[in-house]
């Protein structure tokens, strides 16, 4: 077991310890949780760490995947009220359609669970077919911040996992799980925030709040941007987020939504012009608009204490899904706008009016997988380290280092090492879970001209391999390198 894996498994028993101690009943099923902090929750004695764990980066090419780009499906958590799963029932019917093309992903509590919600998902026209549950208790419908942020490393998908901010230790977990269940590597960035607070288009541009400076206290902002270079490879601008008075999450997808790699829409305040967050909107779209990208304003406003939004909308393939009310005038306007915005998608206006009361919309309790880039159904592997020019002595502990993806799964990896250049291969590892690393002691051999290989397998036998780009030396003396461990 690498040190990686270690860290990512001690975190995780934690927090399961401090779950079955303090919040068991907290979260019980068919009950409406704020996406914002609950009274409960600030009273409870276990706090989020200031210095929330991590593991190192990934290795090699790494692009932070955009909502607008191709998707396999989206992923969303079955809790909240009888009203909140009837728009998680409709949004799933809309995503498994022929513009939605994609699947969805169910995180249900029990295998009882599943059934109730089976027989609701069927009753409201939901594609069977694209429908796959997977069985991992979660808290809260709000999956879009706790749920897993998703880059290609190399052709590979992989995990990359932030520490919530709420004290909700299952949905916490999220990540880990679906790194596991699905074979894919989990980077756990050493931050503190929430998902929705996270804008990003295709280019590597990324915007989120300076909530994120708050919740990471021990951190600059300048750090905290460099963070999000270093795992995600985006480059980050950060705004002044809303006074909580006005949304209590102060998360950029309340009134922001990036809907191409150059086109973004922005939340307007036709009734409080000139107000505090009508100035941040403002600020944002000339900014971006000097940028290069076109900018639509929808309106947003406020009614008996509730940020009512436009922005916070999902995309999944060649459907949008935008929100509607019951209280306000600008229903119309808002469809208007986001059909302009986006065109050649179907846009489905869908009442929100019972999740905008508990300070999130639609965007907020779904997470995006994209496109798997393989073919045939074979899996991909892509060998992050040692990847060439590498010097190792024998004996010498080296973390080797992998990505691995497949269209349902993949269920192990094996690793082997070539002395001649890739002509043979001999096994150092075989059948092992895909961690995403592997602890080698290198071997007495020498040779200039060494490579490792990577094998994913899949549960239908097939396989799909990646090689060291370039070779590296095994050599006598106590010089070999150490980059990677």
């Amino acid at each position: 077991m690498t040190a990686m894996r270690r860290c990512l498994l001690l975190c995780s028993a934690f927090i399961s310890l401090a779950a079955q101690a303090q919040y068991t009943g907290l979260y019980p099923d068919g009950i409406d949780v704020s996406r914002a902090k609950m009274p409960g929750e600030r009273a409870l004695p276990f706090q989020i760490q200031a210095d929330p764990p991590s593991t190192p980066p990934p290795l090699g090419p790494v692009r932070c995947v955009a909502e607008y780009e191709p998707m396999d499906a989206i992923i969303i958590a079955w809790e909240g009220t009888t009203a909140q799963n009837n728009i998680l029932a409709a949004m799933a019917k809309e995503f498994t359609s022929v513009d939605g093309n994609a699947n969805v992903w169910v995180m249900v509590d029990t295998s009882g669970e599943q059934s109730l919600v089976d027989s609701q998902l069927q009753a409201s026209g939901v594609n069977m077919s694209r429908v796959r549950y997977f069985i991992d208790t979660t808290d809260t419908i709000w999956c879009r911040d706790y749920g897993p942020r998703y880059v290609y490393q190399g052709n590979c998908r992989a995990i990359v996992k932030h520490t919530y901010n709420r004290n909700r230790p299952n949905d916490n977990l999220l990540s880990l799980f679906l790194g596991g269940a699905l074979g894919q590597s989990v980077y756990q960035i050493p931050l503190i925030h929430g998902g929705g607070n996270y804008h990003l288009d295709a280019l590597g541009r990324s915007w989120a709040t300076r909530l994120t400076d708050n919740e990471n206290p021990t951190k600059t902002e300048s750090q905290i941007v460099a963070l999000w270079k270093r795992y995600q490879n985006c480059q980050t601008t950060m705004t002044d987020p809303f006074s909580t008075t006005i949304d209590s999450t102060q998360h950029i997808d309340m009134w922001m939504q990036i809907v191409g790699d150059n086109t973004v829409v922005i939340s307007d305040w036709p009734q409080e012009p000139g107000s505090a967050q009508d100035n941040i909107c403002d600020t944002t779209a000339a900014s971006m608009q000097a940028l290069g990208y076109t900018v639509f304003r929808v309106p947003a406003f406020r009614s008996g204490g509730t940020h009512y939004t436009y922005t916070n909308i999902v995309i999944c393939n060649g459907v949008a899904i935008v929100p509607s009310y019951t209280v306000g005038s600008y229903n119309a306007e808002a469809l208007a706008t986001w059909q302009a915005a986006l065109p050649g998608k179907r846009v489905v206006q869908m009442n929100c009016q019972a999740l905008v009361t508990s300070a999130g919309v639609v965007h907020c309790i779904v997470m995006h997988v994209p496109k798997f880039k393989g073919s045939n159904g074979a899996p991909l592997a892509y060998c992050a380290y040692p990847n060439g020019g590498e010097k190792f002595v024998p004996g010498q502990h080296v973390t080797v280092r992998w990505a691995a993806d497949d269209d349902v799964a993949v269920t192990s990896v094996d690793v082997l090492l070539s002395t001649d250049g890739g002509a043979n291969y001999s096994t150092v590892a075989g059948g092992i879970a895909s961690t995403g690393s592997y602890d080698w002691t290198v071997p007495s051999v020498y040779s200039p001209a060494c490579r490792i290989k990577v094998v994913a397998h899949d549960a239908d036998t097939n396989g799909g391999e990646d090689v060291s780009d370039r070779a590296f030396a095994i050599v006598r003396g106590a010089n070999g390198s150490g980059v990677g461990e």
